[in-house]
This record gives C-alpha cells, sequence and structure tokens, in this order.
C-alpha cells in the first residue's frame, strides 16, 4: 500500500510540475530556473499536505466502520439468542399442545364420537333450517347450530340440551298455524316489520301475498306470483274457530312459489311472439271482429226474413226475401217468362254480397295465420342459432327468447285460425241457408205468376 501511496505522488507530482511549467512557459517565457524551481516545490508540498489529509479522514473512517461493525454483530447475536429461545418456547408449546390433545381424547373416551354425530347432525340440520319458515320466526337458532357445528370447540351440556329443544320444536312446529311479526322484503328491495301467517313449514302470508323464505330465515314477496291473492288474506283473516281455510301449500318451502313468480304473465307471452306475433295478433282481431258482425248481421237478416215469410204478399224493403219479392210484385203489366226469370236473379244476384260478404277474407285469415306463425317460427330459431354461434350451447337461458319467439308465434297463427275457421263455416252455413230461402221463395213466386198468367192465356 505504500508502494502505491508513492507511485500516486510521484504522478501527481509529475502531473503539476508538467502544468506549472507549461503554465510558467506560456505566461513569461524568460522566467528563470530558480522561480521554477521554487514553484515546483510549493506545488509539492501542498500536494503532500493534501494527501496526508485525506490518509487521516480515511483511518478516521475506517475505525468508525470497525466499530458499527462489531456492534451489528453483538446485535445480531443478540437477536439470534432471542429467536432460539423463542423457536424453543414455540416447539415446547406445541409439544405441551399435542399432549393436550392427546389426553382429550384419552379422556373423552366414547364421548368424542358422540360430539362427532352431534356435528354432523347440528350441520345437517343447519343446511334444512337455513331456508325455513319456521327460521324466521326463530331465527336465532342458527347461531347455536354454528356453534354445535364448529369442528373446534366442544359443545357444553347446555348447548347439547337447547339442540335437543330445537329439534323437538321443528318437529311440533311443522304441525302449528302461528301469527307472528317479522321482516318481509319486498319486491323493490324495501324491508318492513309486518304480520305473518305460517302453516307449518311449508307457507307464510302477509298483507294477503305469499311468502318465499331466503338463506337465514329471512321473509320476501316474490316479484309476482301465478297464485290469486284471495286465499292468502282468507288465512290471514282468519280466526280461531272460522270454518276450513283453502290456501296453497308449498312442499319445497317456497321453491314452487319462486319459480311460479318466474313465470310470464300474459302480455310478457305476447310480448315474446316479437314483430311478427304483433302482426297476427292484429290480423286476428281484424278478422274476428268482421266475423262477429256478419254473423250478428245474418242473425237480424234471418229473423226479418223468417217474418217475412209469414206476410208473402206484403214484401217489406228491410230484408233480402221482402226486396227480392217486390221486384215480382204485379205492376199491371203481362211479362214474358224470361222477363220474370231475369228480374228474379238479379234481385237475388244483388242480395248475394251482403250475405255472402267477409268469407272470402276470413279464409285467407284461417290461411295466413298459420302460415305467419311458420314465419315466426323460422325467426325465432335463427335467433336462437345465431346466439348458439356467439355464446354457446352451454346454457339453455341464453337460447330462451328465440325459442319463446318461435313457439309463441305458432301458438298465435293456430289460435286465430281455429276460432275464425269455426265461425267461417257458421257463417257459410248460415249464409246458404238465406240465398236457398231466396231462391225457393223466389222460384215460387215466379212460378206462381207464370201459372196466374196461363189460366188467363186459357181464359181468353
Amino acid at each position: 500500500m505504500n508502494a502505491l501511496r508513492r507511485i500516486r505522488r510521484l504522478c501527481a507530482g509529475a502531473l503539476l510540475i508538467a502544468m506549472t511549467f507549461a503554465s510558467a512557459h506560456a505566461q513569461a517565457p524568460q522566467a528563470g530556473i530558480d522561480d521554477l524551481l521554487k514553484q515546483i516545490r510549493e506545488s509539492s508540498a501542498q500536494n503532500a499536505k493534501i494527501n496526508q489529509d485525506r490518509e487521516t479522514r480515511f483511518l478516521r473512517n475506517k475505525a468508525d466502520q470497525q466499530v458499527q461493525l462489531a456492534q451489528a454483530e453483538a446485535e445480531l447475536r443478540v437477536a439470534e439468542a432471542k429467536a432460539a429461545a423463542i423457536r424453543a418456547r414455540y416447539e415446547s408449546s406445541q409439544k405441551a399442545i399435542t399432549d393436550f390433545k392427546a389426553q382429550l381424547t384419552t379422556q373423552s373416551g366414547d364421548l368424542g364420537q358422540v360430539y362427532a354425530a352431534v356435528r354432523e347432525a347440528a350441520t345437517q340440520f343447519r343446511a334444512a333450517a337455513a331456508d325455513s319458515y319456521i327460521t324466521a320466526q326463530y331465527p336465532e337458532r342458527l347461531k347455536l347450530l354454528d356453534a354445535l357445528a364448529d369442528p373446534n370447540r366442544l359443545p357444553s351440556n347446555q348447548q347439547l340440551e337447547d339442540f335437543w329443544y330445537v329439534l323437538q320444536q321443528e318437529m311440533s312446529e311443522n304441525g302449528k298455524v302461528v301469527r307472528f311479526s317479522a321482516e318481509v322484503s319486498a319486491a323493490d328491495g324495501t324491508t318492513q316489520q309486518r304480520p305473518v301467517v305460517r302453516v307449518g313449514a311449508f307457507t307464510a302470508v302477509s298483507d294477503g301475498d305469499y311468502l318465499t323464505v331466503q338463506p337465514g330465515g329471512r321473509l320476501s314477496t316474490p316479484p309476482r306470483s301465478d297464485l290469486s291473492s284471495g286465499p292468502a288474506q282468507s288465512l290471514q283473516d282468519a280466526k280461531p274457530g272460522d270454518d276450513w281455510v283453502t290456501v296453497a301449500i308449498d312442499p319445497t318451502r317456497g321453491n314452487l312459489l319462486r319459480l311460479a313468480s318466474l313465470r310470464p304473465d300474459f302480455l310478457e307471452r305476447i310480448h315474446q311472439g316479437g314483430e311478427v306475433g304483433y302482426v297476427i295478433i292484429a290480423l286476428g282481431i281484424a278478422g274476428l271482429a268482421l266475423a262477429l258482425y256478419q254473423l250478428w248481421y245474418l242473425a237480424i237478416v234471418g229473423g226479418r226474413m223468417n217474418r217475412q215469410l209469414g206476410a208473402i204478399e206484403q214484401p217489406a224493403s228491410d230484408n233480402p226475401l221482402g226486396r227480392v219479392l217486390a221486384c215480382l210484385k204485379d205492376d199491371g203489366r203481362d211479362h214474358d217468362p224470361e222477363v220474370l226469370e231475369t228480374r228474379v236473379s238479379e234481385a237475388v244476384l244483388r242480395e248475394l254480397p251482403r250475405i255472402e260478404r267477409f268469407q272470402s277474407f276470413l279464409s285467407m285469415v284461417v290461411a295466413a295465420g298459420p302460415l305467419l306463425g311458420l314465419v315466426g317460427t323460422v325467426t325465432g330459431m335463427i335467433i336462437t342459432f345465431q346466439v348458439i354461434t356467439e355464446v354457446g350451447a352451454g346454457d339453455p337461458k341464453v337460447m330462451a327468447g328465440g325459442i319463446s319467439q318461435a313457439m309463441i308465434a305458432t301458438v298465435l297463427g293456430l289460435v286465430i285460425a281455429i276460432p275464425i275457421l269455426f265461425i267461417n263455416s257458421v257463417l257459410g252455413a248460415r249464409s246458404r241457408v238465406l240465398v236457398q230461402i231466396l231462391d225457393e221463395q223466389a222460384a215460387g213466386l215466379l212460378a206462381r205468376r207464370l201459372e196466374a198468367r196461363h189460366q188467363r192465356m186459357t181464359s181468353t
């Protein structure tokens, strides 16, 4: 290290001499050798002092670092000693715990099997009681069941007695109809305290609504139910000693009621048919309205024609038969048979459009309804296959929209076609009866006119 220091000092001195020489040569080329040597000695002395200061600081810092290192090593030894002591205590505690568990197992003996059976029974009953209507009345029993089902705790004698009481309570409450007050969650998420009537563990009603039970024994009203609220209100209004009350019972403890609330109502079914369904409904309403109007018209006309049959010689203008008979009324002139027959045919043909109107349109509706339903079916299946292409067929609910449109459109087409088909058949049969009456009466009147004409010609 000393040789290295000497080399550094020599290099620094040579560099300083060179710099000093260059400076002196540039500033005063005529300066003497003595001045140059003086400057070199002064510079060398300054460099020696600077190097000495550096060595002193380095030695001082080295001593401080050695002191700090000694302190850190001492602290490390203390920490290692503490860690060893803690590790020893931990190992000793673990051994003590193991010994205590073994001692507990030895002392408990057959009680371990009893406790295991209690935990298993508590776990199973906890799962059944979580969504029971009885738990809505006695929610505190879930805490007891959670404590009994904990594998890290041994049940006390009081907890075992309470468990026995809860089991007895479940059996007895299954056969009771009771009233109590509980918090009920509405469909909009609000919760309020309401009077509840419970029928065993199967049904609960409040304010005329059937209630469903959520996990934890919370009661809630379903968004919508197909069940009538009348029986629920009758049950809630019943008094001790009243007659029997009819009420719906859900043996699945509200599962069927929740499923029923998910069923779409009539308007939602209609909307599932889509645009094709709306067209089918509009066409069916128009056809049904025209069919009922024509049926009413034929009933009125038929009654008037029946009255006209009782007064053949006095034709009235308010019915087709009277108008046809009026065309053959004796006008004092003797017409040829061909002319009379032509007048009768013309009068009958004039009445036919009103008697047979709308039947062609109704036939078209009967044929177009199923065809439009088929269009809706194809459209719905296209939507279904498109959904399958996008998200796969793993979730049937994703495909329900297209399938619903397909089925609802088909049903709507058949629903409008079948009744209109029957009504149109009735209209056709009724119109044929009226036309036959017109033809018969017109032919009879024409025959009487020709017979009277023949008698006049014979007498003359």
